[in-house]
């Protein structure tokens, strides 16, 4: 056994991770199936929405100039010819000196160009002909809704890169498409290691433990857009932690527990065996055994087999990099806030910590049990407290930024 001779930067671990990866193949899916997704094209409308004019209000579709004049006193009388319902378009052309009934949504009758408001009309019928008496002019355009004034034929309605959102959807399903290329989401296989871990749903007994980071990593998985997740169990022996890896199917491969250098930590080993190794040891607390590397192609993450240690190396390295495979940004996900310390934060110069925190009375207060095993620390957190390289702490109220875990 021995320690780690140097640790790589969290910057220098990233930077290497940002060269070697980037979003995955276009994939095409129907659009109720889209939401979520990256689009992986600009979307141009091939029509307008909407494609004709249509009444903005409930009333008469007129010729607005045979309105001129109209007042209460001396309303203009018009002939009715028909009726306009949405979907349901007027038969006959009008002309000057007539009218059309028109509700909200329907189509402005050929001729037409403008639309008197029910509340300022009245129907009487003479001789078996219906007459509409209208009290107040309406200008040309009046209460028309135009050709595209919604969405105008030829205009990006979505951007290559944009993720889809449900308002999305309804755009590009008004324009007719049916179905857009996207970028495709990660598959990730998880293999946990440890011949002390039993699967979650067990009760531990002797000296067993229950496997948690299979949730946790998962859920962190799907949150960042994973396709699925498949979790294999793997014993602490070379021969099979090699043979997992080189069956492991996902665009990610995750690597739970033996990361380190002790005498089961055979993971890195076997990675550079059948792989590749590029970062083995990061300048991080609590997790700095992590590491990763490739294997045809695909990431392989290495992530310590503490509770805390892990959710903290999935977090800098493996969620950054799931989310750019996807097309999403590698920037994390979280809602942050300022807010100042309650007391005294201190780190160490050249490492990164990721200090767990609560709020009290509007104040940040470090966790006081905090290993790296104490899973319980992150439910009885807020958030955590990013203390990058360049810092050896922060002063009793001072201001520091919050990555919530809510």
């Amino acid at each position: 056994m021995q320690g780690f001779r140097k640790r790589t930067s969290v910057a220098e671990a990233l930077a290497v991770l940002a060269a070697r990866t980037g979003p995955l193949p276009d994939e095409e899916v129907a659009l109720a199936d889209a939401g979520g997704r990256v689009a992986a094209a600009d979307v141009v409308a091939a029509v307008s929405v909407p494609h004709f004019a249509r009444s903005a209000m409930d009333g008469y579709a007129v010729v607005g100039e045979s309105t001129f004049g109209a007042t209460v006193y001396a309303p203009v009388e018009l002939v009715v010819v028909g009726d306009a319902r949405p979907g349901r378009a007027s038969a006959v052309p009008m002309r000057h000196g007539e009218a059309v009934r028109i509700t909200t949504g329907a189509p402005i009758p050929q001729g037409a160009d403008a639309v008197v408001i029910a509340e300022r009309t009245e129907e009487t019928t003479r001789g078996g002909v219906v007459f509409v008496r209208i009290s107040e002019p309406v200008a040309p355009q009046k209460h028309v809704g135009q050709i595209g004034e919604d969405v105008v034929a030829g205009t990006t309605v979505v951007t290559r890169g944009r993720r889809l959102r449900p308002q999305d959807l309804g755009v590009l399903a008004s324009v007719g498409v049916t179905r857009l290329a996207v970028v495709r989401r990660p598959s990730v296989t998880l293999l946990v290691t440890g011949d002390e871990l039993v699967p979650p749903g067990h009760t531990p007994t002797g000296a067993h433990l229950v496997d948690s980071n299979s949730l946790v990593v998962s859920a962190l998985a799907h949150r960042d857009g994973a396709a699925s997740v498949e979790v294999v169990y793997v014993p602490d022996r070379r021969d099979a932690v090699r043979e997992a890896l080189l069956a492991a199917r996902g665009d990610v491969v995750l690597v739970s527990g033996g990361s380190s250098v002790g005498p089961e930590d055979h993971a890195p080993l076997v990675l550079a065996e059948v792989g590749e190794v590029c970062v083995h040891g990061v300048a991080v607390r609590p997790a700095s055994p992590a590491g990763f590397g490739f294997l045809s192609g695909r990431p392989v993450f290495l992530l310590p087999g503490n509770p805390v240690s892990c959710m903290c190396a999935y977090e800098f390295f493996a969620g950054p990099t799931l989310r750019a495979l996807g097309g999403l940004p590698r920037a994390w996900p979280h809602k942050t806030c300022t807010a100042p310390l309650a007391g005294k934060l201190v780190s160490e110069l050249g490492r990164v910590d990721y200090v767990r925190v609560r709020f009290e009375g509007g104040r940040v207060v470090p966790i006081m049990t905090s290993g790296a095993s104490i899973l319980s620390s992150t439910t009885r957190a807020d958030g955590v407290v990013i203390a990058g390289a360049d810092h050896e702490g922060f002063a009793e109220g001072e201001p520091v930024e919050v990555v919530l875990f809510d």
